[in-house]
């Protein structure tokens, strides 16, 4: 009986001082600098909130979060390098609605969206605009529909590439409605709104905070919020789901991820520190006035919603046969 219970004691120490050794490696968890992958370039709404999020997250975990740009394949370079990345809490990915989209849109990825990734916290999303031409005949949303469908493939509708969101979530509105359009796609929005303030395109969907002024000089018309929620900005605009399409709710949004077996408690860890991070009064004052919403959401949140629009994006891809060049 004394050796046995000799055994057992001794099979024990060595998964104690493992279990002691996690403990204080989540105690003083940062010790070093913090990477944040970004597969989006400089300039846009994701690397701003960077900026703003990145001196904010050194004070309250004191250590430095640098953002590393790696670009390319629409985002599975920066996917595949976090996936494939020690899971110590020192390598984070940073997302928005694209990477949802990649399970309907790819099919020989190197990684899976849901289980090579530990959800840390969703910090923001952003209001989306169903815009139009000033010369396009409808005046409002339901305009707008009634005219597609007497008019099936005639609305000529700008995308910022194929496979963008602003392509999914304009098939996803013309399939909700029974309608069709005719998808002309471009290499960003820097081509695309000239286009369409010219008449040369009919429709597309944008971020609010560069279509804002545009709406507001007359240059572009705004028909509907495409996310969840009105703006303060627009408080008069609907939704597309109030006007007609229960559930439906496109936005941009700033997530991070950290690789799948990254220990929890650091996860936890970290998503508390966003949380608290855009909740400060100072960035929740910036990010509002940029046209964003401010979540901060948990990690199970987090997994919630990629979930379900990692689902709801690989039916709008086959309802509308989208297929990607090889």
């Amino acid at each position: 009986m004394q050796t046995i219970k000799k055994l057992i004691l001794s099979a024990a120490i060595p998964l104690t001082l493992c279990s002691f050794a996690v403990s204080a490696q989540v105690a003083s968890y940062p010790t070093k600098p913090v990477m944040l992958v970004v597969p989006l370039a400089a300039g846009g709404p994701v690397d701003t909130e960077m900026h703003l999020y990145t001196p904010k997250m050194r004070e309250l975990l004191g250590q430095s979060f640098i953002v590393d740009y790696k670009l390319g394949a629409a985002g599975t370079i920066a996917g595949a390098y976090v996936a494939k990345a020690a899971p110590d809490g020192y390598t984070l990915l940073v997302v928005n609605g694209a990477f949802s989209t990649f399970p309907a849109l790819y099919k020989d990825l190197s990684f899976d969206v849901i289980k090579d990734f530990a959800p840390v916290s969703l910090a923001s999303k952003r209001g989306q605009l169903l815009l139009v031409s000033p010369t396009f005949p409808a005046k409002n949303y339901v305009e707008y529909i009634a005219y597609a469908k007497a008019n099936p493939g005639k609305i000529n509708l700008g995308t910022t590439g194929a496979g963008s969101g602003t392509h999914l979530s304009g098939a996803w509105l013309h399939s909700a409605t029974n309608t069709k359009a005719t998808f002309v796609h471009y290499k960003g929005t820097g081509p695309l709104l000239p286009d369409l303030m010219a008449g040369r395109l009919d429709v597309t969907v944008a971020a609010l905070p560069p279509a804002l002024p545009l709406i507001r000089s007359g240059k572009l018309r705004a028909l509907a919020m495409m996310g969840d929620r009105r703006t303060p900005f627009l408080p008069d605009l609907a939704t597309v789901a109030e006007q007609g399409v229960p559930g439906y709710d496109y936005s941009g949004y700033t997530g991070f991820f950290a690789p799948a077996a990254t220990p929890v408690a650091i996860v936890n860890k970290l998503s508390d520190a966003f949380v608290r991070m855009v909740r400060l009064p100072e960035v929740t004052a910036r990010l509002e006035a940029d046209g964003n919403v401010v979540i901060g959401s948990t990690p199970a949140q987090f997994h919630q919603l990629l979930v379900s629009e990692a689902d709801r994006w690989r039916k709008v891809v086959a309802d509308a046969g989208i297929k990607l060049e090889e």
